[in-house]
C-alpha cells in the first residue's frame, strides 16, 4: 500500500489535471492543482510530491523545477512531457527532477512513477536536511567544502574530499543514519571536475526490486507492460557526471552481478536491448549496514563490495563530534528562522549545555527536529532550558551531559544524574539523618570522576581550556561552565 502523500499537479490542460487527479485521488492522494507555472511556485510549501508540466504560460515546468530543487530539495518533481520532448525531459532529471512521464500515458506506468516518488519524499523526510552545509553568507561557521564542523573527525572527511573529489575512484560511504552521508556526496561531485556534469541520485530503498534494473539501465519500446516507448536509466543519464546510489545494500543479490558489470566495464544494455551503451560515470555510494556483515549473510557479493570500497569514508555519528553541535546549532537556527519566519538571535549558555549532553541517537536528524520543535514554539529571542524538550531539559537542570575520556584508557562518564523518580510509593524524596540516597552518592562519584577527567584535560594541554575542550571533545563554553561549577576555574590561563 503506497504511503498517502499531498501531492501538486501543474498543468495548463484541464482535462490532464482531471485524469492526473482522478488516479491520484483513487491510489488515496490529496491532489492540489495549479493551472500554470506562476501558481505552481506559490503551493510548492507542504506538499510531498510535484507533478508539473514541462512547458506552460507564464512559467513553465523548469522554473518549476528549478524553484523546487532550491526551495524544498526533499519534494521530487516529476516532469510532463510531450512525445518529442524527451531530450528536455532528460536535462530536467540531470538538473533535479525526480522521472518524467511522456503523454499520452498508461495508467499503470503514472501510477509506478508516483509510488516511486512518494516512497522517495517520506525517505527524504526523513532524511537529515542540509544540515551539515553552511553559506556564504555565515562567516561565523567553521568548515570546508561547504561542510558545518570544525572536530577532528570532521577535518578527517575534509581530508578524504581534498585528496579523493576529483579522482575517478569509487567511494563507500558509511554511517549511522541521519549523519548526512548524501551531504558529503554531494560535496565530493560539487569539488570535482565533473561539477558541470549532472549529479543523479538514486535511493535503493525506495525503488521496487523487479524495476530495480530498469531504474539503473533503462528499458526499450516494449520491453514489458506499460513500456510505451523507450526510456533511459540513471546511468545514461549520469553520463560525465556522478552517480549516487543511496543505501546501496537494498539492491537484491541478482542485480549485484549486472551492477558489478557496468562498474567494471562501463557499459550495460537496457532492458529489453540488444545495444551496448558506454558510459563515462563516477560512482558514489552509501549505507547504513555493515556490508560485510551482509556478505557473510548471503545478501551481498564481496566481488562487488571490494569494487565499491576503493576509497570508504566513514561518517562520525554525532555523540562522537559533540564540539560541532555549537556550529550546527547557529546553522539550524538560523535554517528555521527563515523557514518558519521566527527571529530566534541565540541560545542560552545551559541549553547549549543539555544539547551538548544529549546521546543523539537519531544525529543530525535528530538535532534538527529537537530544534525545529523548539523554534517553532518559542516566544522569546534566544532559546532557554525550559523550552527544550523535557528529556532534554532534564538533563540540562542537572546541569550538562557526558563528557568523553581525554584518552583512550581514561573512563567515560556522565556530566550530571538527574533526579529519577523510581517509582517507589514509600519514597517521598527525603533521606533519614545520617544517610546518603543512591543518588546522592552517583551525584558525587559523577563529580570525582569528571573532576579527574577535566583537570586530566587540562594538564596534558598546560592549561589551555580551548585545547582542553578539544581533547574532551565539548565546546569551551561547556569546559568552562563546567570548571566553574566544579572549583577548577584557577586553572585557566588569562586569555
Amino acid at each position: 500500500m503506497t504511503e498517502r502523500a499531498r501531492i501538486l499537479v501543474a498543468d495548463d490542460e484541464p482535462n490532464l489535471r482531471r485524469v492526473l487527479h482522478a488516479i491520484l485521488r483513487r491510489e488515496g492522494h490529496e491532489v492540489v492543482q495549479a493551472v500554470d507555472g506562476s501558481e505552481a511556485l506559490s503551493m510548492l510549501e507542504g506538499v510531498d510530491v510535484v507533478i508539473t508540466d514541462l512547458r506552460m504560460p507564464k512559467v513553465d515546468g523548469m522554473e518549476v523545477l528549478r524553484t523546487a530543487v532550491r526551495t524544498q530539495p526533499q519534494v521530487p518533481v516529476i516532469m510532463v512531457t510531450a512525445y518529442g520532448s524527451v531530450g528536455q525531459a532528460v536535462e530536467a532529471i540531470k538538473a533535479g527532477a525526480f522521472d518524467y512521464i511522456e503523454k499520452p500515458f498508461e495508467q499503470d506506468q503514472i501510477r509506478l512513477v508516483i509510488e516511486k516518488a512518494v516512497k522517495q519524499a517520506a525517505a527524504n523526510r526523513v532524511a537529515p536536511r542540509q544540515a551539515l552545509y553552511a553559506t556564504d553568507e555565515q562567516e561565523e561557521q567553521k568548515g570546508r567544502y561547504g561542510l558545518v564542523g570544525d572536530s577532528a573527525e570532521m577535518h578527517a572527511i575534509f581530508g578524504v574530499i581534498e585528496k579523493v573529489a576529483d579522482s575517478p575512484s569509487t567511494v563507500l560511504i558509511t554511517g549511522e543514519s541521519g549523519t548526512g552521508k548524501e551531504l558529503v556526496a554531494k560535496a565530493l561531485h560539487e569539488h570535482s571536475s565533473r561539477k558541470h556534469g549532472p549529479f543523479i541520485k538514486i535511493n535503493c530503498a525506495a525503488i521496487p526490486k523487479t524495476l530495480m534494473e530498469s531504474e539503473l539501465f533503462g528499458y526499450e519500446k516494449g520491453a514489458f507492460t506499460g513500456a510505451t516507448s523507450s526510456k533511459p536509466g540513471r546511468f545514461e543519464l549520469a553520463d560525465g557526471g556522478t552517480l549516487f546510489l543511496d543505501e546501496i545494500g537494498e539492491i537484491p543479490v541478482e542485480m549485484q552481478v549486472k551492477l558489478l558489470r557496468a562498474i567494471q566495464e562501463s557499459e550495460f544494455e537496457r532492458v529489453g536491448g540488444i545495444k551496448t551503451i558506454k558510459v563515462d560515470v563516477r560512482l558514489i555510494t552509501a549505507t547504513n549496514r555493515d556490508l560485510e556483515q551482509e556478505i557473510a549473510r548471503g545478501n551481498f557479493r564481496d566481488d562487488l563490495y571490494y569494487r565499491l570500497n576503493v576509497v570508504p569514508l566513514q561518517i562520525p555519528p554525532l555523540r562522537k563530534r559533540r564540539g560541532d553541535i555549537p556550529l550546527l546549532v547557529r546553522h539550524i537556527i538560523k535554517r528555521f528562522n527563515e523557514r518558519l519566519k521566527k527571529n530566534v538571535l541565540g541560545i542560552d549558555d545551559d541549553a547549549l549545555v543539555a544539547l551538548e549532553g544529549h546521546a543523539w541517537p537519531g544525529n543530525i536528524r535528530e538535532l534538527e527536529n529537537v530544534l525545529e520543535r523548539t523554534i517553532l514554539f518559542s516566544k522569546s529571542e534566544r532559546i532557554a532550558r525550559a523550552d527544550l524538550p523535557e528529556e532534554l531539559g532534564q538533563a540540562a537542570a542537572a546541569a550538562s551531559g557526558p563528557v568523553p575520556s581525554p584518552t583512550a584508557t581514561a573512563p567515560s562518564a556522565p556530566l550530571a544524574t538527574p533526579d529519577v523518580d523510581d517509582g517507589d510509593p514509600d519514597d517521598d524524596g527525603s533521606q533519614v539523618a545520617g544517610e546518603s540516597s543512591l543518588k546522592d552518592i552517583v551525584r558525587a562519584e559523577t563529580s570525582r570522576v569528571e573532576r579527574e577527567l577535566i583537570a586530566k584535560a587540562l594538564n596534558e594541554t598546560g592549561g589551555n581550556v580551548t585545547q582542553a575542550a578539544k581533547l574532551l571533545k565539548i565546546s569551551r563554553k561547556s569546559l568552562q561552565m563546567k570548571m566553574k561549577e566544579l572549583g577548577l576555574r584557577d586553572t585557566e590561563p588569562p586569555p
